[in-house]
């Protein structure tokens, strides 16, 4: 089959564009690279000129500031347009996010008409934060969820700016008209999987080949990783881990180490938490975002989702991961448990391997990408 998939925002395409590789499928990405995160692309669509250029990023800022217009976002978009003509007879084109060209809903919408109809069968997938997704948060009936902090707190409005977007007419309307012209809706995981109970869930894909399982032993120093990504650390719920890393490093002094990053490029941010034990990745979530999956992939302990929704679902008899939560009492609990008995560490890490390997692997799950593309039936 001929595969294009539209937009990156974790490496979960490339991932699944790597899976599909393997089974002689010809597949193509077109994307931004996501930022500071730098995914690799077949077609960049990353606004070069108003992000590289002086002149054209103050120019940027004064249109805004006077018309609200934000030339990035045009940028990505006449990028996408000047495309188009390569993206075509494709037998399957798969959208990341309703918002995957990143520009203006009219524009996406404009183009988006032209792609699904010069190409065979498009699909939707819901792997982040989008309309239904967002609306289903704000009734606020979950346990907790990334709006919880603004839902707690509606003066940190400002940090939710790209989450509360998709809430807007226009950003409503451009999610209704792809709901309406691909075939199917996947969602990724447990967190997208409970808002929309009625679509089908393919976990995500995890390049169990290019990521090996790294076998340690823990001598004098037990190391924790915590990557920051600023426009999403009060969303993932950082805070927490920051300050029971605080009370952790009190108690146990050189018993532990602490790496730190920041807003680091992905093939940087993959080797720093290379040497840790432990990693700590978010605390409103239901089950694993991407880093957690690699992290777990290398036999780490990793804080993140896993409620009781995720076990179920798996089967799950024992921790294959932390179930983080909103709590710092707890965190120091979990974080001092795992110091004081670091052959735990171990036995969860191999655990995790184990599981990826078994519900994530990159070729098992392009396999069943397959065979809902393929199929013609809508209640797959």
């Amino acid at each position: 089959m001929k595969i294009l998939l539209v937009g990156e925002y974790s490496r979960l395409h490339n991932s699944l564009k790597e899976g599909l590789e393997g089974l002689q499928h010809e597949v193509k990405i077109i994307a931004t690279g996501d930022s500071f995160k730098q995914f690799p692309v077949d077609y960049s669509i990353f606004p070069r000129y108003f992000i590289n250029n002086r002149f054209l990023v103050f120019l940027n800022k004064i249109s805004f500031r006077l018309f609200k217009l934000d030339l990035q976002l045009l940028e990505k978009g006449i990028r996408f347009w000047l495309f188009l003509p390569k993206l075509k007879d494709y037998d399957v084109v798969q959208l990341i996010n309703s918002n995957a060209i990143e520009t203006y809903p009219f524009f996406s919408k404009y183009q988006l008409k032209r792609l699904f109809k010069q190409n065979k069968k498009s699909f939707l997938l819901v792997c982040g934060e989008d309309t239904p997704i967002i609306d289903f948060m704000l009734k606020n009936t979950a346990k907790y969820s990334i709006l919880t902090p603004f839902l707690k707190d509606t003066k940190l409005k400002i940090y939710y700016h790209f989450s509360l977007k998709y809430t807007q007419k226009n950003y409503r309307n451009l999610y209704a008209f792809i709901e309406t012209n691909v075939f199917k809706i996947i969602v990724s995981d447990i967190d997208y999987k409970i808002p929309l109970s009625e679509k089908t869930l393919i976990p995500n894909p995890v390049n169990t080949d290019k990521i090996s399982f790294q076998p340690f032993s823990i001598a004098e120093e037990v190391v924790i990783f915590l990557g920051e990504n600023n426009t999403s650390a009060i969303k993932k719920g950082t805070s927490y881990f920051k300050e029971a890393l605080e009370i952790i490093q009190k108690k146990y002094g050189k018993k532990v180490r602490v790496i730190k990053t920041e807003n680091t490029p992905y093939n940087i941010y993959i080797t720093l938490f290379k040497n840790a034990h432990i990693v700590l990745d978010q605390v409103f979530s239901y089950d694993q975002g991407y880093n957690a999956l690699e992290a777990m992939a290398q036999g780490k302990v990793v804080f993140t989702g896993a409620e009781t929704e995720f076990t179920n679902h798996y089967n799950l008899t024992e921790k294959v991961c932390v179930n983080a939560l909103p709590d710092v009492d707890y965190l120091v609990q979990e974080l001092s448990f795992l110091i004081e008995n670091p052959s735990e560490i171990i036995a969860i890490g191999k655990r995790a391997r184990t599981f990826i390997e078994k519900e994530h692997d990159y070729i098992k799950i392009a396999e069943k990408y397959l065979n809902i593309w393929k199929s013609n039936n809508l209640n797959d």
